[in-house]
């Protein structure tokens, strides 16, 4: 008897031995509200032996769609000794196209199947394929490519709004005069920061003729969405002051205001109607050279 319980004992002690020997998933703990700078903690140096990803939190907005735009908030940092590489939440977001050719492989699987609003975190071990010496954290907060929040109804005059599956405006001209005023309608009005003046701000747009409605310049064609100083779009400085990140904007600006960096021939003379989705609003950092 003393015989069996002793190869038993002996048995429990070697499958203990080879289960400390099975690789275990790095350790590492995200915390931060939503919409802040996340808070990383782990022991360095990390050991990553293949990638691996974990969901912080769930998102409850739309689905991804492959194929599709995607707007990131990343920090990534180098898991050897937790020092920051790069990060995004106190510049701008970053627009990616949701393929394995834009993304790269890993985080491409780490963003499928994923909704807006989810905060995912992603191990990865050194890859001379990645241009990385060295394992990284990565920290992605999935943001909105379209306006979120309350439909507003809009005043009388104003062109028809019509929104494509994908949130892509087009409007129907009303066949009126148009305001000899910058005028301002909110669409949708969301819930977010508001835009103070010098921020960069992010956004979908297109861009209309008040005349017929016809299109002449949009980031839903082009492909995902940009980013813009509000000085460099003088008439968007005045007219997205204080809106709402999450909020859809009407703006129609007349002939006699500048267009900044939307200028083209076809606006020349021209009444012209934006449909602004506001993504993100960010104030720049101070330049930290100035007065050395």
């Amino acid at each position: 008897m003393r015989r069996i319980v002793a190869l038993c004992a002996a048995a429990v002690l070697l499958l203990t031995a080879c289960g400390d020997d099975t690789p275990q998933d790095p350790e590492v703990v995200v915390t931060g509200e939503v919409g802040t700078t996340p808070t990383v903690t782990y022991r360095t140096p990390l050991e990553v032996a293949e990638t691996t990803r974990e969901t912080v939190w769930e998102g409850t907005g739309p689905d991804l769609v492959d194929g599709r735009p995607v707007l990131l908030d990343f920090w990534l940092e180098n898991a050897d000794d937790a020092s920051l590489v790069k990060e995004s939440y106190t510049t701008s977001p970053t627009p990616r196209m949701l393929t394995e050719e834009d993304l790269g492989r890993d985080l491409y699987a780490t963003l499928s199947g994923q909704k807006v609003g989810a905060r995912l975190v992603q191990m990865a071990p050194a890859s001379s394929a990645a241009a990385s010496s060295y394992p990284t954290v990565t920290v992605l907060d999935v943001l909105p490519t379209r306006a979120t929040g309350e439909a507003v109804a809009p005043r009388e005059g104003m062109p028809t709004v019509t929104l494509g599956e994908d949130g892509a405006p087009s409007i129907t001209a009303t066949g009126g005069e148009p305001p000899t005023d910058l005028t301002v309608q909110p669409l949708i009005r969301g819930t977010g920061r508001q835009v103070a003046a010098n921020d960069v701000i992010t956004v979908q747009y297109s861009g209309f003729v008040w005349a017929d409605g016809r299109e002449i310049d949009s980031t839903w064609t082009s492909g995902s969405p940009q980013t813009f100083t509000l000085s460099d779009v003088p008439a968007w400085s005045e007219a997205l002051l204080e809106q709402s990140v999450g909020s859809q904007v009407m703006v129609v600006v007349p002939p006699s205001y500048a267009l900044g960096v939307t200028q083209s021939e076809e606006f020349a003379g021209q009444t012209v109607v934006f449909v602004i989705d506001l993504l993100a609003t960010r104030t720049p950092a101070p330049d930290s050279t100035e007065g050395q």
